[in-house]
């Protein structure tokens, strides 16, 4: 729930901290694909920091969405994280998220209590107990609070990027989409489908996605090449992030692949490219 008016700004975050300020943020820094999010939304952030996995010297390129990244102060990335420059750009308001349990993603505990102790910071949660559009509505509630208008073109775009990968998931033959992680030449982690709300959303379109075997990992399912290939996929999600290793052949020269960022900002507009290109990918594999 969020409220603000000429005076004041207040805002429910996903810990169930009211976070209050005097006058409405104008200076928000995010982590990255929640500021690339904010941006699709016409809210410009005032500089952007990474997770661990991250380059702590330029964001990935694979989260930044259409932000102007070369405009753009970036403060690092998990312990390598500026907080003295963080802090000296006066920003008003920080943006990050936990994976559940209220636990800030991204950034050291005790670096996260000290940014909090001086700036207002707002945690929005992106696990899987949330599916993809609670979690797109959350960011566009912020958003809204933060003075973003209303996108129908946006809108509009994702509604048709949803009903066209609902008709090319509906073919004759059930596809089956293996999402990965390259970990290097000897090992790969497999996507957990129901564990990422970006793969449950293709499940609920009906997207056939195959489901690694049941062991250790919430998350991903981590085993060697020769066991992913024997799943015998028909389309392959791959990790593109920075800290994911080059695909390569492993699973044959003509396994068909599409790009996959399981940090996918939170936008409308993110959505629909995503599905987009899922559902292109499959009218594509069509008889």
């Amino acid at each position: 729930m969020a409220q603000h008016t000429a005076q004041e700004w207040e805002f429910t975050d996903d810990r169930d901290h009211l976070v209050r300020t005097a006058s409405r943020p104008s200076r928000p820094v995010a982590y990255v694909p929640t500021g690339a999010a904010l941006h699709d939304h016409g809210i410009r952030p005032a500089g952007l920091f990474g997770s661990a996995h991250d380059d702590p010297a330029v964001p990935d390129p694979a989260k930044t969405g259409s932000l102007p990244v070369a405009d753009l102060p970036y403060f690092g990335a998990g312990s390598a994280l500026d907080l003295a420059a963080l802090l000296a750009s006066e920003p008003d308001l920080v943006v990050a998220l936990t994976y559940g349990g209220g636990q800030v993603y991204g950034i050291d505990p005790e670096a996260a209590k000290h940014l909090e102790e001086q700036v207002p910071l707002v945690v929005l949660d992106v696990g899987g107990g949330r599916g993809l559009a609670g979690i797109r509505d959350r960011l566009t509630a912020l958003a809204r609070s933060l003075g973003a208008a209303p996108q129908p073109d946006a809108d509009a775009e994702l509604t048709a990027a949803e009903a066209r990968l609902t008709v090319a998931a509906a073919g004759p033959v059930r596809s089956r989409v293996l999402a990965l992680s390259p970990a290097g030449p000897d090992s790969v982690h497999l996507a957990r489908p129901y564990a990422w709300p970006d793969l449950a959303a293709l499940a609920g379109f009906g997207v056939g996605l195959v489901d690694p075997a049941p062991g250790q990992g919430a998350n991903w399912s981590t085993t060697n090449w020769t066991e992913a290939a024997a799943l015998n996929p028909d389309l392959v999600l791959t990790d593109v992030r920075g800290n994911a290793a080059a695909l390569g052949d492993a699973l044959g020269a003509d396994v068909r692949t599409l790009p996959w960022n399981p940090e996918l900002p939170p936008s409308a507009r993110q959505h629909a490219r995503f599905l987009t290109a899922v559902a292109e990918a499959l009218e594509a594999a069509g008889p």
